[in-house]
C-alpha cells in the first residue's frame, strides 16, 4: 500500500529498540498487548534484559523488551527478523529465566508471576494457516474432561486458581501470513506490523499514539538516516536469504535429478537382470518340455509353476 510521506509510520521493531522504552509512549505497547491478550494493560515499566543488546549481529535482526504490568506480570515482547532454528526451545528458555530472575532466592513461590511471550515474527517458523498462534498450559482430566483447580491462598483468603491463570501464555505472530483488509483491531495492529500502514480513524488501541509519535517527518535528519540504513540492511539480509534459498533449491533439485537419473539408470540395469532371469527359466523350461520331462519336475528346477510350464 503506497503512502506519502506524511503518512508513513516508522516501523516498529524500530520504534521497540529505540522509542518504546520511554514512558511517554508506553501506550503503544500497551495497545498491542492489549489487543492480544483482550483486557487493559497498563505497563508501569520497562525491565533490564541481557537480549536487548545493541551489538552488530542484533542490530536489526532481534528486538526484545521485558515490562511489567499494574499487576507485577511481566511481559515479554520479541521481534525477530530472520530464521532461528530450535526458536521454541529458546522462547521457552527465556520465559524459564524471566521467572527464575524475578524470584529471589528463600522468596515464596507465591512471588511467581505470570509471564506473557509475544513473539512477532517475520519469517516463516513453519506450517500453519493462520498469522496468530496462542497457547497456555491447561490441566484437563483425562476422564472427566474438567479443568482441575488449584487451591492458593491470596490477602490471607483461600482461593481457587485455574493454572491457565499462573502458567505462561505464548502469543506468536506471523507476520507475512497477514493478508487480510484491515477490520478488526487485531488485525489494523497486523496491517502496521507488516506495512506500516495506520490507518487516520483508527480506534485500535495504541494505534492512534503510533500515529502520534512514530511519524517519519518528526525524526531528525540523523534519526531518519540511522532508521533508513535500519530498513536497508533488513532487505540486503532478506535478499541474501531468499537468493541462498533459490540457489540451495536450485542445487537440491539438481543435485536430486542427477540421482534421480543414476537411480534410475541403477533400477534399469536391476529391472533388466531380474528379466533376464526369468526368460532364462523359460528357455530351460521350453528345452526340458521338448525333452519330455514332466511338467512337475519342470516346475521343481525352474521355479515356475505348473500353469506357465504348461502354457510354454
Amino acid at each position: 500500500m503506497a503512502m506519502n510521506e506524511e503518512n508513513k509510520f516508522i516501523r516498529f521493531d524500530w520504534a521497540a529498540k529505540r522509542m518504546l522504552r520511554d514512558k511517554a509512549n508506553f501506550g503503544v505497547l500497551e495497545g498491542l498487548v492489549t489487543v492480544l491478550i483482550g483486557e487493559p494493560i497498563h505497563i508501569v515499566e520497562i525491565l533490564e534484559s541481557e537480549a536487548n543488546q545493541d551489538t552488530e549481529e542484533d542490530k536489526f535482526n532481534r528486538v526484545d523488551i521485558k515490562a511489567k504490568n499494574s499487576r507485577g506480570e511481566i511481559i515479554l515482547v520479541e521481534i525477530q527478523q530472520t530464521r532461528e532454528l530450535y526458536y521454541l526451545q529458546r522462547i521457552l528458555y527465556g520465559v524459564a529465566k524471566t521467572i527464575t530472575e524475578h524470584i529471589h532466592l528463600g522468596e515464596k513461590y507465591d512471588q511467581v508471576k505470570k509471564v506473557y511471550s509475544i513473539s512477532i515474527l517475520y519469517f516463516d517458523l513453519g506450517r500453519g494457516a493462520d498469522y496468530l498462534y496462542h497457547g497456555q498450559t491447561t490441566l484437563i482430566g483425562v476422564h472427566t474432561g474438567d479443568q482441575l483447580q488449584i487451591n492458593t491462598k491470596e490477602e490471607g483468603i483461600i482461593k481457587m486458581v485455574a493454572p491457565a491463570d499462573v502458567f505462561p501464555e505464548y502469543f506468536i505472530i506471523r507476520v507475512n501470513e497477514f493478508n487480510s483488509v484491515a477490520k478488526s483491531h487485531l488485525e489494523e495492529w497486523l496491517s502496521y506490523l507488516k506495512d506500516g500502514y495506520i490507518r487516520k480513524d483508527t480506534t485500535a488501541p495504541g494505534l492512534q499514539e503510533a500515529r502520534e509519535k512514530l511519524q517519519y517527518m518528526k525524526m531528525s535528519d540523523e534519526e531518519r538516516r540511522a532508521y533508513d540504513r535500519h530498513i536497508d540492511n533488513i532487505m540486503v539480509q532478506n535478499d541474501v536469504l531468499d537468493t541462498a534459498r533459490d540457489e540451495g533449491w536450485a542445487e537440491g533439485h539438481e543435485k536430486g535429478r542427477a540421482e534421480g537419473h543414476a537411480e534410475g539408470r541403477e533400477e534399469g540395469r536391476a529391472e533388466g537382470r531380474a528379466e533376464g532371469i526369468e526368460e532364462n527359466k523359460r528357455e530351460s523350461a521350453r528345452l526340458m518340455k521338448a525333452d519330455g520331462m514332466p511338467p512337475e519336475l519342470i516346475a521343481k528346477y525352474t521355479g515356475l509353476s505348473t500353469e506357465e510350464v504348461e502354457q510354454l
